[in-house]
């Protein structure tokens, strides 16, 4: 939904121009008894499919067709809600940012715990990339707050792009299903670690989300440095 008023959007990413001709054009054909506290739930019910779906494809792996059907609902009631409100002109900035930010906590956390419950990866490498994922909302919201700009994309990637790319692999893994089984062992400190496919792919994410951080924050205490010098009559 929609952030603070005083917050600009930064919104780089691949599929953005395209994406939000296509939202705008959605919501100027919602029913009027939709709104977008009806699509934020929407959201999230999309967040528990896909948690669901991962879960049960431990059982069987054409679960994960439900997981990437959950990322096509969270996608229409999470990306949806707030250009309705834009386009029927009721935004409300302090009630939409808080549930927007407390929702997608929600979402994030489903999904991640789904991914990691699944046969595709363990819970480690799942709950890490969680951590550096909420790392960085945590960045874009502090940010929103001191210099009232939302920066929604890192690397011309964005939310939508990251539901592409998981319903990209929950694809694959359901073509070939004995990804599922590949892993590869080895000693780490003297222990055991055996990691799968997907817990590969997710430690390259890690590290890649955590130098990603690492420039991110350097850059903004530079710039907040300058914004905010040590005043010159200091006591020594």
């Amino acid at each position: 939904m929609e952030e603070k008023k005083q917050a600009t959007r930064i919104q780089t990413s691949i599929l953005n121009a395209a994406e939000k001709k296509a939202l705008v054009w959605l919501a100027e054909r919602q029913p009027k008894w939709v709104t977008s506290d009806l699509l934020t739930l929407v959201g999230v019910f999309g967040a528990a499919l896909i948690f669901l779906g991962y879960v049960l494809s431990a059982r069987n792996i054409n679960f994960l067709w439900l997981a990437s059907f959950g990322f096509l609902v969270n996608w229409y009631g999470d990306s949806l809600d707030g250009t309705l409100a834009r386009v029927r002109g009721t935004q409300r900035p302090i009630y939409g940012y808080y549930l927007d930010h407390t929702v997608d906590c929600i979402n994030e956390c489903l999904m991640f715990v789904g991914a990691g419950l699944s046969p595709m990866m363990h819970i480690g490498p799942a709950m890490g990339a969680y951590v550096l994922y909420l790392l960085l909302t945590i960045n874009v919201s502090i940010n929103a707050h001191l210099k009232g700009e939302f920066k929604l994309t890192y690397a011309k990637l964005g939310p939508t792009e990251f539901r592409i790319i998981m319903v990209i692999i929950n694809t694959i893994f359901a073509l070939i299903p004995s990804l599922c089984s590949y892993t590869v062992g080895f000693f780490l400190f003297n222990t055991f670690v055996d990691m799968t496919a997907l817990d590969i792919v997710a430690t390259g994410i890690i590290l890649i989300l955590f130098a990603m951080y690492l420039v991110t924050i350097i850059k903004d205490a530079r710039g907040y440095a300058k914004i905010d010098p040590l005043p010159k009559n200091r006591k020594k």
